[in-house]
């Protein structure tokens, strides 16, 4: 027996040498080998501070069923060493289990630890503490940032290590980042930056991980590091050492937004096209970012000015919720691409010439195992172009995918999966526990204006407001007292003197004599702002307050992004006998902070010596004010949003989570809107946007999994004055389904180009509808077989139309949660209006 025992121990322990040996990543110019294995790898962003554990499992679970095999995140340093040695793993900083659930699910992870993300994130992720260590300077050949940026790096590649999360320990971590995009910035930093950049490295490649280390936008990496390409396009992107693989770390799939700005989008058939080129001239690693952009809760967004939603038009969207035909029709370019992937990974492209703006790049040339991308780069006109004996149809800035140089599974520019229509449903504020009419009660606690408290400091002149603040918060009161004499004209003739006022940012209030005088704001660039405003003064003393407000700390506009301050420069009253008074260089008296916020009026049990008032009206348009509720959640299971369309700006708490800086500040409505874009052609974020003259945002996400059955403590700090009364919660729901769906481009119409021959198309032409789980279609809103017009949503009937389609899709489609139907002559009458290309239209409603 005792052998036995020895015998099956040698056995078990011999078959983890195997697991281990099994998972060993290596590479060449084609691909990441893992196991000896090529891999195409595909992967989904998704940064696990940006939503909560409870959200996890199902961002994982979309993505895989999207086509991804892999997830990829940053490691955001200020979140987890909130002081020096002072660690962080809790809630939505449990970085140990979001890494095993992406493991549990089957999937690839690359961490990208940094430790400087960027990422629209304050501070790039950089711990602020670390400002205010002696002798200290960012991202750069300084021993003190040095110092704690290899204790941090070593901490995660430790813990990651413990976990046997690493391939190399037969894990499924293959790829780690040092850095971020440093090579934008490395020549501002000077001979001080390339030494910084190579230390980074080998400083990475000491951490003994066993997987290889990437760099993104480094264009110095040593030949054991790989760099790697982030933007919109990274076709013509080549790695800086000839047996390095050509990856993709960033393909950003929107845009994030800044208060005040419009709403960036990019169309999915840009992206599937961006995918699809980078494949076709040699990428085999592409990681979407984001493919869940998120939330940025409490007060981690960046910037400045970077909005609470970092939603970036994702895959799925900030709420959880699958983007759909986004979401969708990346899933069949996924899946067009893993038919490819043994043929592009062994075998070296050939590149044939199809036109002045086509091409075809070949992988496996005359052999069994052959695939094909034939692109038309031209974008305005689509093309037929000629391979292997057939032609082909391919629409403008697009790509056709054959996986058997023969077929074509896939085009971008062709959207055959199903769109969605999804609605933000508001409710009313119900308030927990018994009321005879419902009502919800709130209570008021009014901020002192200036200082509330013993002074923190006392200058002649100004402080910057970040070094003062150090971020623990985003108010800094500035305070000074103007005497008066009773002589001044503008006391007797009721003219108004005008306080000028010039500050670095990012936001002000403005009181004089505890009145509220008007508030100002700076932009999402590093330009200070100037506020003029006529102001009332008193004969005597009159005391000037101005709450000065960060909105985000930088994310890195350029080297040296740390030093960048805030606050006030310059504050001057004009109108008195004499002149403009300039009281920039008068004694100032600073405190940090709001009184609420020392009082601690946000936390979940609150303090029981704050004098909170009861209302039975709620007070509106009343500057620095806390209000607080006690509320019952929405019900159902639908994700949860805070509508705060009626206030201005402010934060708000539930049971003592930060929801997030709130502002609902409008974009201009003279900017230029297109909602309707030309996808055709390279993006950028301007290109295709939405919100002219309305709020940036108007819905802040509120995790389910912050909810109590009831007593739910809703706290909200509104600096400008709103209206709380008209706060409501809102439901996101998908209500509708919609699919457009062509047909083949017929030979008729085709026959003088294509000389007679086929035109090569896809083959599967079939419409699929599907509703959420517990939700049936009940009924079809539009139908229409013919030359259909419009989008989801605003489908019309075209000049041809088949009136029996409505009743034909009914009939496969009432009642069900999903069904199908081919576009076949069976179906649908294919002699419909001759020698025109039809397409099928259905938007269907979901309950």
């Amino acid at each position: 027996m005792k052998e036995l025992f020895s015998f099956l121990s040698l056995l078990f322990l011999t078959f983890l040498l195997v697991v281990v040996e099994a998972n060993n990543v290596t590479y060449d110019r084609r691909s990441l080998q893992i196991n000896g294995e090529r891999k195409l790898i595909i992967s989904a962003a998704i940064h696990y501070p940006r939503s909560v554990p409870e959200m996890w499992p199902g961002l994982v679970r979309l993505a895989k069923e999207g086509g991804a095999n892999t997830i990829e995140t940053y490691v955001f340093w200020d979140g987890h060493e909130i002081a020096p040695d002072k660690y962080n793993f809790d809630g939505r900083w449990d970085l140990v289990k979001f890494v095993k659930i992406v493991q549990d699910a089957g999937l690839y992870l690359i961490l990208r630890i940094g430790p400087y993300v960027a990422a629209e994130w304050n501070f790039g992720g950089v711990p602020a503490w670390l400002h205010y260590v002696p002798g200290t300077i960012f991202r750069t050949d300084n021993e003190p940032f040095k110092y704690y940026m290899e204790k941090f790096t070593a901490h995660i590649v430790n813990m990651m290590k413990h976990e046997k999360f690493f391939a190399s320990q037969g894990g499924h971590i293959i790829l780690s980042q040092v850095e971020n995009e440093y090579g934008t910035y490395e020549e501002e930093y000077g001979e001080a930056g390339r030494l910084y950049a190579s230390w980074a490295a080998k400083m990475a490649l000491r951490q003994n991980t066993g997987v290889p280390w990437i760099m993104c936008k480094q264009w110095d990496v040593p030949t054991d590091v790989i760099n790697t390409c982030n933007g919109f396009y990274c076709d013509d992107f080549h790695p800086r050492h000839p047996h390095m693989p050509k990856m993709w770390t960033e393909n950003w799939v929107g845009w994030f937004k800044t208060y005040g700005s419009i709403v960036p989008h990019r169309s999915v058939e840009d992206i599937a096209y961006s995918v699809a080129r980078f494949i076709q001239k040699g990428g085999s690693l592409v990681n979407y970012y984001m493919y869940h952009g998120g939330t940025n809760f409490g007060r981690t967004s960046g910037g400045p000015f970077i909005t609470t939603s970092y939603d970036y038009d994702a895959p799925i969207d900030e709420f959880g919720l699958p983007r759909l035909p986004k979401w969708g029709h990346l899933k069949e370019l996924h899946k067009a691409l893993k038919l490819c992937e043994n043929a592009l990974l062994n075998n070296e492209p050939v590149t044939l010439g199809l036109g002045l703006l086509q091409e075809v790049d070949v992988y496996g040339y005359g052999s069994e195992t052959c695939a094909a991308f034939i692109s038309n780069m031209d974008t305005g006109d689509d093309k037929i172009v000629y391979f292997h004996g057939k032609s082909f149809h391919v629409p403008a800035w697009s790509v056709s995918i054959l996986p058997d140089c023969k077929n074509v599974v896939f085009n971008t520019a062709e959207v055959g999966s199903q769109s969605s229509l999804v609605e933000m449903v508001t409710l009313d504020l119900k308030p927990s526990g018994l009321s005879p009419k419902n009502d919800l009660k709130w209570e008021v606690f009014t901020e002192k204006t200036g200082i509330w408290d013993d002074a923190d400091d006392v200058q002649q002149g100004f402080v910057d407001h970040i070094d003062t603040t150090k971020d623990a918060t985003d108010y800094l009161w500035y305070t000074t007292r103007l005497h008066v004499d009773s002589t001044e004209e503008f006391l007797k003739d009721g003219r108004k003197p005008m306080l000028l006022i010039e500050s670095q940012g990012h936001a002000l209030h403005t009181f004089v004599n505890n009145v509220h005088h008007g508030s100002a704001a700076g932009t999402d660039t590093l330009s200070p702002f100037t506020f003029e405003v006529p102001v009332t003064l008193k004969a005597g003393e009159n005391e000037i307050a101005l709450l000065s407000m960060t909105v985000g700390l930088q994310t890195a506009s350029s080297a040296f992004y740390e030093f960048a301050g805030a606050g006030l420069t310059s504050v001057k009253v004009d109108g008195f006998n004499n002149g403009t008074w300039d009281l920039s260089t008068s004694k100032w008296v600073y405190k940090i902070g709001v009184q609420g916020e020392h009082l601690g009026l946000h936390m979940i049990d609150g303090p029981y010596n704050v004098n909170w008032k009861p209302t039975t009206v709620t007070p509106k348009d009343q500057p620095l004010t806390w209000y607080k509720a006690v509320v019952d959640p929405p019900p159902g299971s639908d994700p949860v949003a805070l509508d705060m369309v009626h206030m201005g700006k402010g934060q708000a708490w539930l049971n003592g989570e930060l929801i997030g800086r709130y502002w609902t500040m409008k974009t201009s409505a003279f900017l230029e809107c297109d909602p309707k874009c030309d996808y055709r052609g390279e993006y950028e974020p301007a290109k295709c946007s939405t919100g002219c003259g309305e709020p940036t945002q108007r819905w802040y996400h509120i995790p389910r999994s912050w909810f109590r059955p009831s007593g739910n403590v809703l706290v909200v700090f509104e600096e400008t004055g709103g209206d709380p009364s008209q706060i409501k919660f809102a439901t996101r729901r998908l209500s509708g389904v919609c699919i457009y769906l062509s047909e083949e481009y017929p030979t008729i119409e085709m026959y003088s180009e294509t000389k007679g021959e086929d035109v090569n198309h896809k083959s599967s032409f079939i419409m699929q509808l599907e509703c959420p789980p517990k939700t049936r279609i009940s009924r079809v809103k539009f139908a229409s077989f013919g030359t259909p017009v419009g989008t989801c949503g605003s489908f019309a009937i075209g000049d041809c139309h088949d009136p029996s389609t409505a009743s034909l899709v009914e009939q496969a489609c009432w009642n069900k949660t999903n069904c199908s139907m081919e576009l076949t002559g069976e179906n649908f009458d294919k002699d419909l209006c001759p020698g025109i290309r039809k397409s099928l239209a259905v938007e269907a409603m979901c309950s």
